[in-house]
């Protein structure tokens, strides 16, 4: 079945119907160096995270009390940089040898006790089924018959997550999803349980040398507080990249992937400093049209989509009333508005009674 988007779904601007679009339309717009491998950029972006982190971690070390949320907060952000540079590892785009980016991956992994190999493959899938309804496994809206179905723990739960604590979603997302090597298949199922073991293995060894050296209060300061600042970003970048009122869900009988990937995926412009630490992992609409795309050359092809179909691209900047927007209003899946605010749920819910 063909999707049919309407000008709503693709925003205010759209002229053109695109439904009959397709990838390969897409990338053939784009110059073969876009997707070109660097050694020199992509070892240096490695160096440059590590001399970020290592400033943050130094600045926890001498700083007085009253600063140490100024460098949680920059420690975070530069450890998220690790995370952008192991995901250019699981898409293979950071290194043309596998064995490589395994590596790599697996270390700059490590500090986030994120095993490799499970988030690699889990988000592969939500590549492969970005804003399809009921398989994509990145920050979907639930139907409002399910959501219905959780009993009153699961909604609280449900709600803090898609209100204003968005920002601990990705730690239950990592605690629930990437452990459990059981739910792989095959030789996936024998990369993750690897992947395991060495994210058990660091913290048998970390853990107990941290206590051993810094404490009780040395742990939290220097690890548990930039661990969470890397967790709200991890956090707020996925449910940005694709959760704002105009960003369309679709059932899978009606899905299309390069309108999903086009239009499913938000550009959204943060603080300088914070795309610098973060490898530009904000420029994300080229990211899903190919995820080969090294992370140095993102801006390069955001700007030849625009060029081709800047009708079709949201983009967004990061702010209160943006976030706002997310946790006040985007909560339920509505086949005709895209979302359902709990608030207007549980009024349906009180009419019917």
């Amino acid at each position: 079945m063909t999707a049919v988007y309407s000008k709503e779904a693709f925003g205010k601007n759209t002229t053109s119907e695109i439904s009959d679009l397709r990838l390969k339309d897409i990338l053939q717009k784009m110059p073969r160096e876009i997707f070109i491998r660097n050694p020199r950029k992509a070892w240096t972006s490695v160096i440059l995270s590590i001399l970020m982190v290592g400033l943050g971690y130094f600045g926890i070390a001498i700083s007085p009390w009253y600063l140490l949320p100024l460098f949680w907060v920059f420690t975070g952000t530069a450890l998220t940089g690790f995370f952008v540079l192991g995901h250019d590892c699981g898409h293979r785009s950071f290194a043309k040898r596998k064995w490589v980016n395994n590596l790599v991956g697996h270390i700059l992994f490590l500090p986030l006790l994120y095993p490799f190999h499970s988030w690699r493959i889990l988000h592969n899938y939500h590549h492969a089924h970005t804003n399809k309804l009921e398989h994509d496994n990145a920050w979907q809206p639930l139907k409002p018959e399910i959501y219905g179905s959780l009993g009153g723990f699961g909604q609280w739960i449900y709600r803090q997550v898609r209100g204003w604590f968005w920002w601990v979603g990705s730690i239950g997302h990592w605690a629930l999803l990437h452990f459990d090597w059981r739910q792989f298949q095959g030789k996936e199922r024998q990369q993750v349980k690897v992947s395991v073991l060495v994210v058990l293995a660091g913290a048998a060894i970390g853990f107990p040398a941290l206590f051993a050296t810094v404490g009780v209060w040395g742990v939290i300061k220097f690890w548990l507080m930039p661990w969470l600042g890397y967790h709200f970003w991890m956090s707020t970048f996925t449910i940005v990249h694709h959760t704002t009122l105009d960003v369309p869900f679709t059932a899978p009988e009606e899905w299309h992937e390069a309108t999903a990937q086009l239009a499913g995926t938000v550009h959204c412009d943060y603080p300088r400093w914070v795309e610098f630490l973060c490898h530009d992992i904000n420029v994300h609409v080229p990211h899903h049209i190919a995820s080969c795309i090294p992370s140095y050359n993102l801006r390069a092809a955001h700007q030849i989509i625009k060029e081709n179909w800047g009708d079709a691209v949201k983009e967004r900047r990061f702010s209160l009333a943006l976030m706002k927007e997310i946790a006040q209003e985007c909560h339920l899946y509505d086949e005709n508005s895209n979302y359902q605010s709990f608030k207007t749920y549980h009024a349906k819910q009180s009419i019917k009674l």
